[in-house]
This record gives structure tokens, sequence and C-alpha cells, in this order.
């Protein structure tokens, strides 16, 4: 719909009404305390009418067109007659607010403010009635019987001729909804009365003259100031506060804008029985615009739709005349068909609809599919799976759910477009620009195929059903025809608008223009007869005819028709070539011939007679006669009667009636096919029946049906049908897909033999769920060691590149721990124990350096400055070659600069200081470092003996920097540090003599016998490649000193380190408080470590066998509620 201005014209006052003369050929206007008589052709004014003293509000026109009325503010009413003269006046007590004529009395009502008067030619007087509130409007019904009248308080009141009330009808909004303009509907085909309602709660509704409402009221978010109906009732026009004027249909429905105003609209009208619409807005302006309804159709073969009253499609067939309206309650704005599908383009979706069968002459169209999106086009197409949207120069195919698929983007304006068939999702389309391309494109292709390039714009095209030739309509109304293949122009004929090929011959087409219709056949001259329209569609005999909004079809001239019917020259070929073939049974052949007539019962009897009982089932079933076939069988074979409910179950199918036919494959024992059907279209319930009642040895249809319980999200019944048929693995596999992981390890539990099926999977979707750690586990479980080992090492990976150190060592730990897992297997024995200590080494690492990183990169310290100084000492002591990723030698020697300094050890700090010079420092600690290595000079050159490191072995003072790493550089004792403040333990480590095994040595410990006075001497034993310290024990009364205090005051020469070995008696003597030991499982020896200050307690981790101060460690499973190192909770019974 399109609004375009006639003329305009502008007044000095607000125009608050206007009247048409029922001939519409003039206008009235209420233009400040003047009538405007206007010509409504050219907007000329033609004399103004000065009558009334003050602003005039409403003017209204008789039906019968002699006289004319105006109320004013004056209180007075004029009655004015044709020719513009004043022939009576009468008041009221108050200003005029509106006035109208009875349609068909031409009895006129007048309503103040206070009262509304009734006044007839016939009357000497005005008969007035009291009113409760300021009438605002009024309108007659078509029969003249009633007037209603609206309010300002909200109430509109129904009167009879005689001005007595029938009807009140209150509005939900009361006095804060005054009803500002009411109309009843002119049309003369609506059975009841509606009267449109506006007020000024921005509502429209619809009441009937009952009272009664009709719908919803539809809110319009602007204040309504006038309303009124086309001649015919199809469309309202409403204006207001939203300074234009909109159209809506008689139902509600707003279609669009018929003009923006500067200024509140109060007055709108239509020109009768036209498309003309003039305006009066508050400003004086008065605007006549013209509306131009555009016809909105799609045609394929004898299927024509089009738009009617803006909001619903009609589909017509054009040979059966067959009708049917869709509503669609909103504006229509494209319509495409094609075969069985329809699409409608609405403001804000698509519906795709479908015919409910394929049966040719089925008009029963359904909704498919929905594409709830907003779409801009100027053409839409429509094929089996796609819609084709074409805006201007660009083409995009969607598919039904409205994604887009593919999109093309043509050289020139694309003018013409079509389908030319092809199989389904596969369609071609025939498409004509304005720069004279003819392209050819398949909506599965990207790549679009000119057919032809031609000089001229295209308008209109077709391809001749073969395929051969291509028909065009140019801008200069010729007709070309081309072949496809040479390009060769094969004729053309002047004065065409349109064209069309016959789709069942391929020599004839038809062209339209110049008021006649041309037929041409093969080389014979064009046939020309008169015909208004243009022709769309060329089918057999018929030719369809679009002329204005209506399509027609016109019988072509039987000189162009060719009539065959070759079924009985077939069936007479046919009897003769089986009698030469030596067939003599006539009964047979006069059955044939009885088919083919239409005479079935006398064919089968025919067919029985002759012995051929099956053709007569054939044929009853072939045209879907089956109560005739099951009465032909009676109570013969059960075989056939079984074929027979297949065959009508497959019928079924095919019509689309699948519940029948999954009725009939059931009873006809065909499970297969009633499952697939049911599973196709979604029917659970009626796959539990089917399930339930198969037979638990019936294994193919009950996998048919668990496959479908999968497929339509129904696990619970798949369950149920795998258990019934015993397919444990399948059971598995369901609960693992649908992620039901506690029945899967129920079922693990039961049946060992699925627990990597279980498991695996149960890992690979923790790992796929950032779950990665219960993944590592679920890979343990499951025996997959390498999965598990592979999880760990990224994990930790990741841990360290984020900086997640104190995650990165616990990673570390399980990864050694995995490997120690590993080890057990003789063949990767010497592999994994290596890579055990190499873990086990960086797990010590991290978890160091972890206090190292937050102290450097976070504003307050969480750790003492000792530990920080103990633990940088303890990394630099251990980054003897290569640097793990993420470990920073900067930030360990700074924090070790930084605590040396606080804690007095300036000889070191001033040695870390030099070291940074060396290394390549982050600008954020560049002045930190250079400030620190210029103030340490003033400190002194040496370190505080407090902080000096002791072996416990040798009691020898180890330098803070040692050269050979954490071992004692006299003894070479290894040093045993608390893993939480890094200070050096008061533990030794000894081994045991060889021949005793851990449990004896265990037991030994345990015996806590007393001690005896003993002389103990060390005595060192020197082998090829070893060295050993033996105690030998000899009683002697010459002291009670513990025999391995005895032995750690020896002092050791020599670079190699002499481990303690201990005796059995030596272990005898040891105090089991005294004694920890790493009970590492095989292959790994467990470490023995003696205590030499027993009254400070250590505790070991019985998982990690890292050592801690027992006041440290309490604390800190206190604040972790588990292991600072391994992450073993508390409550974990198992080591």
């Amino acid at each position: 719909m399109r609004a375009v201005l006639t003329w305009r014209d502008k007044a000095e006052q607000c125009i608050y009404d206007l009247a048409f003369k029922p001939d519409g050929t003039q206008l009235i206007l209420a233009a400040g305390n003047r009538l405007l008589v206007y010509d409504t052709s050219d907007g000329t004014l033609l004399q103004p009418l000065k009558g009334h003293k003050d602003t005039v509000y409403c003017v209204a026109y008789a039906k019968d067109g002699k006289r004319f009325a105006s109320g004013s503010a004056d209180k007075s009413v004029i009655i004015w007659t044709s020719k513009l003269e004043g022939i009576l006046k009468y008041t009221h007590n108050d200003s005029i607010q509106c006035v109208s004529y009875n349609p068909v009395t031409h009895q006129l009502a007048s309503c103040s403010s206070n009262d509304f008067g009734l006044w007839s030619p016939e009357q000497k007087s005005v008969s007035k009635h009291k009113s409760s509130s300021k009438i605002t409007c009024c309108s007659w019904t078509n029969d003249g019987q009633y007037l209603a009248l609206g309010m300002f308080n909200g109430i509109i009141s129904i009167r009879n001729k005689n001005g007595e009330e029938k009807v009140k009808i209150e509005r939900p909004g009361g006095s804060l909804s005054p009803i500002w303009s009411i109309c009843w509907n002119p049309s003369r085909e609506e059975h009841n009365d509606i009267l449109a309602v506006a007020d000024w709660g921005q509502k429209l509704s619809f009441y009937q003259l009952s009272g009664k409402q009709i719908g919803r009221d539809r809110s319009l978010n602007f204040d309504p100031c006038c309303i009124s109906y086309f001649t015919k009732g199809e469309y309202i026009l409403l204006g207001g506060s939203d300074k234009q004027v909109s159209l809506f249909t008689k139902d509600g429905v707003r279609l669009g804008t018929v003009g923006e105003q500067n200024s509140w609209v109060w007055t709108c009208k239509v020109k009768p029985d036209s498309n003309y619409v003039v305006v009066g807005c508050q400003d004086g302006t008065i605007s006549f615009y013209q509306l131009i309804f555009s016809t909105v159709h799609g045609l394929y073969k004898d299927r024509y739709a089009y738009r009617d009253s803006m909001t619903d499609v009609i589909v017509q067939h054009l040979i059966t005349e067959q009708k049917v309206r869709i509503k669609c309650k909103e504006l229509v704005k494209k319509i495409a068909i094609y075969k069985n599908r329809l699409a409608i383009q609405l403001p804000e979706k698509i519906l795709i609809y479908e015919l409910y069968s394929d049966d040719s002459s089925d008009m029963h169209y359904r909704v498919k599919e929905k594409i709830v999106k907003k779409f801009e086009c100027n053409l839409l197409v429509v094929c089996a799976d796609h819609i084709i949207l074409c805006q201007e120069k660009r083409l995009q195919c969607l598919s039904f759910s409205g994604v887009k698929e593919r999109e093309w983007q043509m050289e020139s304006l694309i003018r013409y477009i079509k389908v030319i068939g092809g199989p389904p999702g596969r369609e071609g389309l025939l498409v004509g620009l304005k720069n004279g391309q003819i392209l050819k494109i398949f909506v599965d292709n990207l790549f679009a195929i000119v057919l032809l390039k031609q000089a001229t714009a295209v308008r209109c095209l077709d391809m001749s059903a073969s395929r051969n030739k291509l028909a065009v309509v140019d801008e200069n109304d010729t007709c070309l025809v081309y072949d496809i293949h040479t390009k060769e122009l094969l004729f053309q004929e002047p004065n065409a608008n349109s064209v069309a090929w016959n789709t069942q011959c391929e020599d004839m087409l038809c062209f339209s223009g110049g008021g006649y219709l041309n037929i041409k056949a093969g080389t014979f001259p064009v046939h020309q007869q008169k015909l208004q329209g243009f022709v769309v569609g060329y089918n057999g005999s018929k030719i369809f005819c679009l002329h204005v909004f209506s399509m027609s079809a016109v019988e072509v001239p039987q000189a162009f028709t060719r009539v065959q019917d070759l079924r009985y020259l077939e069936l007479i070929n046919s009897i003769e070539e089986r009698k030469k073939r030596g067939e003599t049974n006539n009964d047979l052949f006069l059955a044939d011939v009885f088919s083919y007539q239409g005479k079935f019962h006398e064919a089968a009897k025919l067919y029985k007679r002759s012995g051929h009982e099956n053709l007569a089932l054939d044929m009853y079933t072939d045209l879907r006669m089956f109560e005739y076939a099951k009465d032909f069988l009676g109570s013969g074979d059960p075989k056939e009667t079984k074929m027979l409910i297949t065959k009508q179950a497959d019928w079924a199918r095919n019509i689309n009636e699948p519940k029948a036919a999954v009725e009939m494959y059931i009873s006809a024992g065909e499970h297969v096919k009633a499952i697939e059907i049911s599973g196709d279209h979604g029917w659970v319930d009626m796959l539990i029946d089917i399930a339930r009642k198969l037979d638990k040895a019936e294994r193919e249809p009950l996998l048919m049906c668990a496959h479908y319980f999968k497929k339509l999200d129904n696990p619970g019944y798949a369950a149920e049908t795998y258990l019934k048929i015993g397919d444990l693995k399948s059971l598995v596999q369901l609960h693992v897909e649908t992620q039901r992981w506690d029945e899967a390890f129920a079922l693990g539990e039961k049946h060992p033999e699925f627990k990597d099926d279980i498991y695996v999977p149960y890992a690979q979707w923790l790992a796929e769920n950032d779950r990665f750690e219960e993944a590592q586990k679920a890979f343990h479980k499951a025996g997959r060691q390498e999965e598990a080992v592979r999880v760990l090492e990224q994990l930790t990976h990741n841990a360290v590149v984020e900086s997640r150190f104190n995650d990165a060592a616990y990673y570390y730990w399980m990864l050694s721990m995995q490997c120690l897992n590993i080890a057990q297997d003789p063949a990767q024995k010497d592999v994994m124990l290596s890579k055990f200590h190499h873990f086990q080494h960086l797990a010590e690492l991290y978890h160091g350096y972890h206090a190292i990183h937050r102290y450097t990169e976070e504003p307050f310290s969480f750790h003492l400055p000792e530990t920080l100084f103990n633990i940088s000492r303890f990394l630099l002591h251990s980054l003897t070659k290569d640097t793990p990723l993420g470990i920073s030698k900067v930030k360990t020697l700074f924090t070790l600069a930084k605590q040396s300094k606080a804690l007095g050890a300036y000889k070191l700090a001033r040695h870390a200081y030099n070291k940074l010079q060396g290394l390549r420092i982050p600008t954020r600690f560049q002045k930190s470092i250079e400030l620190g290595s210029l103030t340490i000079r003033s400190k002194p050159f040496h370190d505080s003996e407090e902080l000096v490191p002791l072996c416990y072995r040798c009691s020898t003072n180890n330098p803070l920097l040692n050269n050979l790493g954490n071992v004692c550089i006299n003894c070479r004792q290894p040093f045993v540090f608390s893993a939480s403040s890094y200070e050096v333990l008061h533990l030794v480590e000894f081994y045991l003599e060889e021949g005793i095994t851990d449990e004896e040595a265990v037991s030994l410990i345990d015996l806590e016998a007393p001690r005896h006075k003993r002389e103990n001497k060390w005595q060192e034993i020197t082998s090829n490649n070893s060295q050993t310290l033996r105690l030998d024990e000899t009683m002697d009364s010459m002291g009670d000193d513990d025999p391995f205090t005895a032995k750690l005051s020896f002092e050791q020469g020599g670079s190699e380190f002499v481990p303690v070995v201990v005796s059995r008696s030596v272990l005898r003597a040891m105090s089991r408080r005294d004694v920890l030991i790493k009970r590492w499982p095989p292959p790994l020896q467990w470490q023995y470590f003696r205590s030499l200050l027993p009254d400070a307690s250590i505790t070991m981790c019985p998982s990690c066998f890292q050592m801690f101060h027992s006041e440290d460690y309490e604390l800190l499973v206190l604040q972790h509620t588990c292991c600072p190192y391994c992450r073993r909770r508390i409550d974990d019974p198992s080591p």
C-alpha cells in the first residue's frame, strides 16, 4: 500500500471536522468559524461559508446529498442546502460537539456538552434529551434504527430513533479513557452491526449492537482524534496525537501509514466509493491522498494465491474454481507458491504452508514452518525445501528454519525470477536482470549459469517444457524467443507485456499486450483474440490471465489442442500380442476390458472364474479398494489376508495416514515397519506399547525400538528395552552417551568386564568439561596409565604457564606417583624410576618457588623472612643445571638479596646483587635492585652466624651458599628440609645392613630393648667402588652412649659420600619414636631417618613422605584441611 499526495492546502485555523458530498465531488471543512467548500478533483476552494459566530466543531452531509449540517461553539446548528445556502438554524444550551445524519430517514442528531437533539424536516421542533456527560461523538447504524453516543466519562450510550437508551457500554478506563471517536461499520456483508470505538485510554475496540465486545482491546500508543471506515467497511482510518493517519483492517490490524503531518490530526475521511483520503490537521493543513493497493500474488500451474483485505491470502484452483482463505491477521507483504508449498511474508515473519495430501485437487493447507525474522525483499520465491529472497541485486537462499545457506550477487538489478522445477532441494531458478542478462541458478549451487545476454532490460521470462527455448519480454514490449543452446533469436513480436509457454506442448506459447491475446504454435502465424490483462500461465488447453485483481482461465480454440487417449489402443495391442503367444482364455481378456472400463466387480468375477484370483486382488489393492478385496477373500488363506493388510498399511503410509498404517502393520505382524513409522513421527507411547508386547526373542525390532527411544531422548525406555533382551554392552553405551554415570558405575560394579567402556568415556567427558583432575583419576581407575599421565602432563604445563606453581607442584607429585606405579612393570622400570625422581625433584622446586612468586607479585607477604630466605637458598642450590619452565632466577635472587639484607646476611646479599647484574632484569625490579646494590655496600662484609646451617651428622657449619648443593660440605650427607619452613631438619638417613629386610628392621626398632653399656667402634671397610662405615659391638663398661650418636662424631675425610649402615643390634637399640620411615611402594626401597633431637617433634605425611615440624604441619592442616604438599585430606584413611 502506497499513499500518493494529490493536492494540499493550508487554512488559517484548525480543521476540526470535514464531510464529503455523497457523490464525492465536494468537500466541506470546518475551519475556524467558517465552512470551506473544496472541489475534490483538484483542491480548488469553491466558496467559504459564513454563518457561525464561533469555532465550527462539526459538519455532516445527508446520505441523499441534498443537505449538510454544521455545529459550532456558538451553540447553534445550521442546516445548509447542496447549493451552499443556509436554510435553518437552531440552538442548544452549550457548544455543539458533533452532528450526524440518519442514513435512511435523514433525521439529524446534534450533540452538545450536556444534551443531544433529534431533528427531521417533518418536525417543527427539535426533541432534546439530557446527557449525564459531555458527548464527544455520535454515529447512526446502517439501518438508521439506532444512534451511538460516545461520552467524555468513558460510556457509550446506544439510543433508538426516539432518543431512548437501549444499551449502555462502560469502558474499563471510565473517565480516564474519554470516548473520542466512534463509527459503525457501513458494510452490508456483515451479519451484525459493528461499532468501532477509539478512546483516549489509547485503545481501539469493537462492539456489537448488543454491547458485547468483539475480540480484545488493541493498544494504539497515541491519543486518537478521529476514526472512519472506507465505504464498504473493509478498512479503517485512524488519526490523532501521533501526527499521522494510519490504515487498519476492519478487525483492527495496523497496515501502514497514509500520510505523516506536522501537527495533530483532528479529522480524516475517505472519499465515497474510492481510495482517496483527506486529512485535516491542527495547523490548518488539508491533505488529499490517493491510496494505491498493489497486487500481491503468486501462481504455479493451476493454483493462484493472492492477497485479500491486506491480511488474508486466498488460494484459488483455476480449474475447479475452488477457493480457500487463509487468515493471517497481519499485513501480507509477499506471497509465493510452488507445487504443494505456499510461503507468506508478514512484517515480522515468514509462514511456510504445505498441502495436507498430494491430491491435485486438495485445497487444505497447514503450517509447516515459521521463520520468525524480519526480512526486506522485493521478490519472494518458495521451493520444496527453501525460500529465496530477492533484494535489488542480491539473492539469498534460506532453509525453512531460517538459516542462510547460499547467496548470489548479481551484476544488475533483478527484474524477474521464476522457479522452473527440479528435484527437491535442487530446483532451478530463471532470473532476468535490468542489464538484459538471463541466468539459470540452482539452489544447491553457488555458481550462476548465464543463458544469454540481450541489449534491453528483462520484464518477463519463461522457459519451454523441454528447457530448449527461452521467451523474453523486454522493456520495449517486444516478445523475443531464443534457442538456449545456440543463442539464436528464433522470432520476435511487438506489443507484448507478458509471455508463457505451454507446460504440455513444447512448441506452443502465448503472449498478451495491446488488448489482445496472441497464440503462436510452431512456425504457424500468430493467432489473435481480444483479451484485457496479462498472460501468466498456459497449461494444456487453458490460458490463465490476470486482469486488475481477478484471475480467469481462457479456453484455447480446438485448433490448438491435441487430445489423444491411448489406453484402449494399448489394451487392444496387448490382447493381440497375448493371443499370438497362445493365450486363449477369453474370460481373462474380457476381465481386463471390464477393469479398463471401470466395471471392477464384473472384472473380479471373471478373474475368479478364470482361476486368476490374484489378479482380482491386485486390481482391488491397486485401486485402494481394500474392503472389496477383503470381501473377495472371505475367510480364505490367512497369509493372503496378512498380505492384504500389509498392502493397505503401505497405502495408508503413502497417503500420509501414518497412525492408521502403524495399527495395520501391527495387526499384520510387520513390527519393524510399525516401529519405523512410530519412530520417525516421534510417537513414544506407540513405541512403548510395541516394545512391551514384543517377545524378548524378537531382537531386531526391540533393538530398533531402543534406537528410536535414544533418538527421541527417552533413555529410560531404551534402558528397559536393552535389559529385556539382555544387551548389557548397549546398556552401558546408552548410560555413557546420556552421561548417566551413576547407573553406568553401578553396572560396572556388577560386571567388571565393562570397566573400560565406562571409565574411559567418563574420563574423556570430565576432561572436555575442564575437570582434569577427576579425569586423570578416572583414566587411572580404568587402567589407562598413559592417558592418565598425558592428562597430568597437560595439567602441569597449564599450571606452570598460568603461574599456578602450587598446582604445578601437586601435579608433578601426582605424575611421579603415576610413574612409580607404572615402574612395577619390569619392562618400564628403569625409564619410569628415572622419571619418578625427575618429577619428585620438580615438585619440590615448584612447591618452594610458589612462595617466591607470591612474594614478588603480590603486595603482601604471606611467609616469614626466614622462610623466604631458606626457600631461595634451597632453590639456588637445586638449580645447578637447567632452570625449569616458569621459575625465574631473577625473582629467586631478588628475594634472597632482600631477605639476606633484612636478616643480616650482608655478604650473601652482596653476592646475590652481584649475580643479578649479569641477568636480564624486568623493568619493574630495575630501580629496586639498583638501589639495593648501592645500599648493601654500606653494610659489613660478613653474614650473621645465627643463619649458618649445621650438619646434624658431623656438626659442621655449612656456608649459606654451598657449591655442592643441598649436602654437607664435610660429610656429604644430604640435608633433609622441612616442606613448609625449608629449615634443615635434625634427621640423618641411615641404611640397613645387607640381609636385613624392611619388615625385620621395623620389628627390631619396635622392640624398644633396654640399652646395654657397650663400646662402639666404627670400622671402615673399602671395597672396589664403595666405602662403608660399620659399627662393631663389643660389650664394655666404658660408657653408655647410643651407638648411633657415637658414630656421628666420626670425622670423615675424602670427597665421596659414605652412607650410615646399621646392623641389627643398632636397630634394636633405637627407639621407635626417633625413627621416621618412608615406606615407598615397590620397586623403591624404604628410607630410614633417625631424629637426633627426639624432643623436637617432626611429622611426616604418610602419603607424600614430606617432613614438617609438627607444629607447622598441624597449623597448615587446620588451614587447608589437607596436606599442603600432596593435598591428602585429613579424613582420608588411605596413605
